[in-house]
This record gives C-alpha cells, structure tokens and sequence, in this order.
C-alpha cells in the first residue's frame, strides 16, 4: 500500500508549484505563490524542507542555491489524501462520498452527464472477483509444448 500524504493548503500549493515547473529554487516558489499567499520567502524554505521530510519533495545543488523538484505525482497525492478522507469521514465508502458531493454540491449536467458515462463504462469492466484467479489462469505446463528440435525431421 502506498503512503498517505496529509497535506496542508500551503504544502498543496507548493507542489502544485513544483508539478508546475519541474523543479523551482525557493525564491521562484515564493514568486509564484506571494499575491496569492503574501507569505516571507523563509517560510517557502521551510515548508519545502518539511516536504523534504515528508519524502515528497528533494533537492539538488546548483552552485549555491537548492532547487527542488517534487517526487511524488499529483495523482498519487490525490489518490492517497481522497482515500484517507475517504476513510476517515465515510467509514471508506466511496459510494457514501459520491452521494455526499452530489447532494451538497450544485453540479453542472454537463458534469453530471460525464459522470454517467464514467459509472457506464466502470459498470463494463469486469471486477476483479470476476477477473480469472491466478489458480484458473493456463500455466506454462498447461500450454502444448514444442517438439523437441532433436526429433524433428
């Protein structure tokens, strides 16, 4: 199972900078996020380095500065905080979190319409309790083998 990643505002928005650029020094992190967040440069640096810790960012040296480069994806941050939410606020039923953002949220019915076509085409594809086992599946001595090149003609 991968790691859950918890996340803060600020985190997020540092990534987002980091997936945005591929990799970024602390002060173009800072540029990026100062109207937006009107935060001191010293505060990118640290929230970077405990992002460092937290294993989803790392840095290598360019002369004198640090330029640092996400090694997480954004889907694999998505896929583990959405399952921890999940999880935490819907005893992990993801039905219970889908009726919930419907019934809370307006959602547009082009959006709506795509969601239909998502749950059609999830509907199509088999589960995996309907997926052959590793037992039922043809193993190599269930396969003909070849005639011994020794007693070909």
């Amino acid at each position: 199972m991968s790691k859950t990643h918890r996340l803060g505002d600020l985190q997020l928005a540092i990534l987002r900078v980091l997936w945005r650029r591929g990799t970024a020094a602390v002060t173009e992190v800072h540029k990026d996020l100062e109207e937006e967040r009107g935060l001191a440069p010293t505060t990118i640096a640290t929230m970077l380095v405990k992002l460092e810790k937290k294993g989803v960012v790392a840095h290598s040296r360019e002369g004198r500065r640090f330029l640092y480069r996400a090694i997480v994806s954004e889907g694999e941050v998505r896929s583990t905080m959405v399952g921890d939410l999940t999880q935490r606020l819907f005893a992990g039923d993801p039905a219970a979190l889908v009726s919930h953002l419907l019934v809370e949220h307006e959602i547009d019915p082009t959006d709506l319409e795509r969601l239909r076509e998502m749950i059609a085409l999830q509907s199509e594809e088999p589960t995996r309790s309907e997926e052959p086992s590793r037992q039922d599946r043809p193993t190599r001595q269930d396969r003909p083998s070849e005639p011994n090149k020794e007693t070909r003609p």
